[in-house]
C-alpha cells in the first residue's frame, strides 16, 4: 500500500499539481508529519503502521491549515484516512481551508483499526490505496446507555475528576482551530488545583464541539489520566444524527444545524 502512496505523491509533486505534501515520515526510530517537496526523497514516507495500524496518528489537518496560513496562495496534499476526509469537509464549511488548495490521497483503514475505533466510516471518499473495511458499530455507548441515570451521573464525574488540566485533548484536536480558547479562560479552569473544584471542563468542552467532533479519537489518545473522552463524543454525535440526521463531514458542504441560521419565511 506504501509503495502506491508514494508513487501517487511522486507523480503530483513531479507534475508541480502540489507545492508539497503533508504525510509521516520515520527518522531515527521514531514517526512524526513530513512536508515532503520536489526532488525529495520518498524513502522514509510511512503511513503509520509500526506495531499495528494506525500507531502513529497526528492532526495533519490542523498542521495544513497553519501551513495554507503562511502559503495561502499554493496548493498541498495530504495524506487521509477516514476521519482525516470528514475533518476536511468539515473545515470546508468553516472556511478553515479552501478545497481548491488541498488535494487529498487517500488510504483504507484496516478492519484492526476499525474495530478498535468503532468507525462507522473507516475509509476516506476516495482512496488510492487499501481495502474498505467493514463500518464497526458503537458498542462504547450503549454499554453508558444501559446505565440508569444516576449511574451515569456518577461514571462520567468519576471519569472528569480526573482530568489534569494539560489540555492535550483540544491542543491534538484537528477540529479546534479557534484563535482564542474560552475552555482556557481561568475563571473556568484554573491551573494548579487537583482534582479540579468543578469537573465541567470536558462537559463543557464536548458542548462546544456539537456538530464539529469527526470521531477521529486523538482526544482520547492524547489523554494521560485515560478520560474515556472518545465515548463521550461518540455520545454526542450519536445524538446529532437521532434529532438533526447530521454527522459530521459526511454530508458534504454542509454544516451543522446547529451553527446555521435559517431565513425566516416573509423576510430577507
Amino acid at each position: 500500500m506504501i509503495e502506491t502512496v508514494k508513487d501517487t505523491v511522486r507523480q503530483l509533486l513531479e507534475t508541480d499539481e502540489i507545492k508539497g505534501f503533508l504525510g509521516l515520515a520515520e527518522k531515527h526510530g521514531h514517526v512524526a508529519p513530513h512536508l515532503f517537496q520536489q526532488g525529495d526523497s520518498l524513502d522514509n514516507m510511512v503511513l503509520g503502521d509500526r506495531k499495528r495500524p494506525g500507531d502513529s496518528r497526528y492532526p495533519l489537518n490542523k498542521y495544513l491549515i497553519n501551513i495554507h496560513r503562511a502559503y495561502p496562495e499554493e496548493v498541498f496534499g495530504v495524506l487521509v484516512r477516514g476521519c482525516d476526509d470528514r475533518g476536511l469537509q468539515t473545515l470546508y464549511t468553516w472556511n478553515q481551508l479552501d478545497p481548491k488548495k488541498v488535494v487529498t490521497v487517500g488510504i483504507a483503514c484496516p478492519q484492526e483499526l476499525a474495530e478498535a475505533c468503532e468507525c462507522a466510516e473507516p475509509f476516506p471518499d476516495t482512496f488510492v490505496a487499501g481495502e474498505k473495511a467493514e463500518p464497526v458499530k458503537n458498542n462504547s455507548v450503549a454499554e453508558v446507555d444501559a446505565l440508569v441515570l444516576s449511574e451515569k451521573f456518577s461514571y462520567w464525574m468519576d471519569e472528569f475528576v480526573k482530568c489534569i488540566k494539560c489540555y492535550g485533548c483540544s491542543n491534538i484536536c484537528p477540529m479546534c482551530f479557534c484563535n482564542d480558547c474560552s475552555l482556557k479562560c481561568d475563571d473556568l479552569v484554573k491551573r494548579g488545583e487537583l482534582p479540579p473544584e468543578i469537573p465541567v471542563f470536558h462537559h463543557t468542552r464536548a458542548m462546544h464541539m456539537v456538530g464539529r467532533c469527526i470521531d477521529c479519537g486523538l482526544c482520547e489518545e492524547a489523554c494521560p489520566s485515560n478520560i474515556p473522552l472518545r465515548t463521550l463524543y461518540k455520545k454526542v454525535n450519536s445524538i446529532m444524527e437521532e434529532q438533526f440526521d447530521f454527522k459530521t463531514g459526511v454530508q458534504r458542504g454542509k454544516r451543522s444545524p446547529l451553527n446555521t441560521i435559517e431565513a425566516v419565511e416573509g423576510k430577507e
